[in-house]
């Protein structure tokens, strides 16, 4: 009986062990927030960015897999041309899943600067040996 209560006196001295464990318990959340949490945020805002900058022309995909043009755009809608055969369907905005025509033109923004940097990097060098 004297182990038994000597244990439990032991226990109540250490008190560290939740003090112990905040630390790691801190890390653990920081992770979560900076691996899980804030780019899912990120995500979102994206989404919701490209889904608030349709114009009529865009040629988008629907989290259906419904492709085709946009030809009209409401507040909280628009409506899809999806064919030659000129069938128009209306959709919610949030039934976007990509905007093909803003993909391309950041693309080509993309390369746009990748080609300047070179043509820089290019006068440094040729400013450099000569």
């Amino acid at each position: 009986m004297l182990y038994f209560l000597e244990g439990t006196v032991d226990a109540a001295q250490q008190g560290g062990g939740l003090l112990g464990m905040l630390p790691m318990l801190l890390i653990m959340v920081a992770v979560f927030y900076f691996m899980l949490i804030r780019p899912e945020n990120k995500r979102k805002k994206e989404a919701e960015q490209m889904r608030s900058s349709i114009k009529n022309g865009d040629k988008v995909t629907t989290i259906g897999g419904i492709m085709g043009t946009v030809v009209d755009v409401k507040s909280d809608s628009f409506v899809l041309e999806t064919s030659a055969d000129q069938v128009r369907i209306e959709f919610a905005k949030w039934a976007i899943s990509t905007n093909e025509t803003a993909a391309e033109a950041a693309k080509e923004e993309a390369k746009k600067k990748q080609e300047q940097k070179a043509k820089e990097k290019a006068a440094k060098k040729a400013a450099k040996n000569g």
